[in-house]
């Protein structure tokens, strides 16, 4: 027995030893490479370009050749005739933010600024009508970007009423007519609220706050935080955005070259000459009657966006406009 364990032992420390031989002859040498390293290895060579002075406006170079710009921001601000508090370092920030989120989406700038030579002289004929100041056209710009879009909450048109909001103040809304789609008779409407909004807070950034959260929601939150301004207010990320979006736009629009957007007159979408015809009739068939007038389908939708079916019933004693490119 003794002998029988002296054996295993000895066995034991061969495997060990054949175990250690191998896995020294598997080990990786170090071998010359000409592979270059991934890893980036700055030059020690001196930069011999004269480095320039910073200035008002810092323009960097990014990755990809882009420029990225910081502007020179307004120091004073107003809105409908309302100073904006910038001199508060939070305000001078939260109108930053929105400077550089929509100056740096040029896509989106660039069409806005398109469409509203289409659209923003009717809006703006409409607000000096009701007395309402120019700058609330921003108001229909952050809420639709100039489009019939519908939101989430079912929100529809240039200036996102709600059904029932539509109703009140003298849309019509049903399945074959939706007037939150003609941006006309959606702009009175919004004039109607604006005022009586107007009455309410006597403040009109207040006002075009209201537009976001609702006059209730804004109401109570200025009772219970014991503040009657709006810049004063803590209040959900998307109406405490809300009013800087609307700043951001206007300072971009009325100063397109200073944030790089050089468009000229004849870059704007223009409005075609159009012919209004007032229809006192039913018409069983749109496509139909679009044809007989000298146009078709797709025009008749297109400058009519309130016509929600392929056809119109119309009541006694009623009538619509109806436009067709000329």
């Amino acid at each position: 027995m003794k002998h029988l364990h002296i054996f295993i032992l000895y066995g034991l420390v061969a495997v060990l030893f054949i175990l250690w031989y191998r896995s020294t002859e598997s080990s990786p040498q170090p071998v010359a490479t000409t592979q270059e390293s991934p890893v980036f290895i700055p030059s020690e060579e001196p930069n011999e370009e004269p480095i320039e002075e910073p200035n008002s406006s810092i323009i960097r170079q990014a990755a990809g050749g882009h420029r990225v710009e910081l502007f020179d921001l307004p120091k004073t601000m107003d809105f409908a005739g309302e100073k904006v508090p910038l001199e508060a370092g939070e305000i001078q920030e939260r109108l930053e933010r929105e400077v550089y989120v929509n100056a740096f989406w040029e896509s989106n700038m660039l069409l806005m600024m398109k469409r509203a030579g289409r659209y923003l002289p009717e809006i703006e004929k409409i607000l000096a009508q009701y007395k309402i100041p120019n700058d609330f056209k921003y108001v229909a710009i952050i809420e639709s970007g100039l489009m019939n879009v519908v939101s989430p909450a079912d929100a529809r048109g240039f200036w996102q009423f709600m059904s029932g909001t539509a109703k009140d103040f003298g849309l019509e809304v049903n399945k074959e007519v939706d007037e939150r789609y003609d941006y006309i008779q959606a702009t009175h409407a919004a004039c109607k609220y604006l005022k009586q909004s107007y009455a309410k807070f006597g403040k009109w950034t207040n006002v075009a706050a209201s537009y976001n959260i609702g006059q209730t929601g804004l109401i109570r939150r200025m009772n219970d935080q014991q503040q009657p301004d709006y810049y004063d207010l803590a209040l959900n990320e998307e109406t405490a955005r809300y009013m800087f979006r609307i700043l951001a736009f206007k300072e971009i629009m009325e100063n397109p070259e200073k944030y790089g957007f050089h468009l000229q007159e004849k870059d704007l979408y223009k409005m075609p000459q159009l012919k209004t015809l007032v229809v006192k009739s039913t018409i069983d068939d749109l496509a139909d009657w679009a044809i007989k007038h000298g146009s078709n389908y797709k025009d008749l939708k297109t400058y009519n966006p309130w016509l929600r079916s392929s056809k119109l019933t119309i009541s006694k004693n009623n009538e619509y406009h109806i436009k067709l490119p000329v």
